[in-house]
């Protein structure tokens, strides 16, 4: 299982950004997928989670109506829209996967909103 994380940066309060997720290693389309966070000091969040086929999504409160899970199944990504940032916002965000009894992570990408 490989996960590779792309689309962080530097983004001012009340941009966007999108992250991407690309997978390999196992049968993407019938896994469940999450986005989770990790800012400094604190505990690794779950941001956001898509079903198998994209046709369920759940939130963190903190993120709702912000941020948006979406996934390809033909190119074997997931993605998550980032509007309206804030500053709390900021965190290493990683890709995840349940398989087989176990979580498999991404090296994160560093989203940093400040002005």
């Amino acid at each position: 299982v490989q996960l590779v994380e792309s689309g962080g940066g530097l983004v001012q309060p009340g941009g966007s950004l999108r992250l991407s997720c690309a997978a390999s290693g196992f049968p993407f389309s019938y896994y469940a997928m999450n986005w989770y966070r990790q800012a400094p000091g604190k505990e690794r969040e779950l941001v956001a989670s898509i079903s198998s086929a994209g046709s369920s999504t759940n939130y963190a409160d903190s993120v709702k109506g912000r941020f948006t899970i979406s996934r390809d199944n033909d190119k074997n990504t997931v993605y998550l829209q980032m509007n309206r940032l804030k500053p709390e916002d900021t965190a290493v965000y990683y890709c995840n996967v349940y398989k087989a009894l176990r979580y498999y992570w991404g090296q994160g990408t560093q989203v940093t909103v400040s002005s």
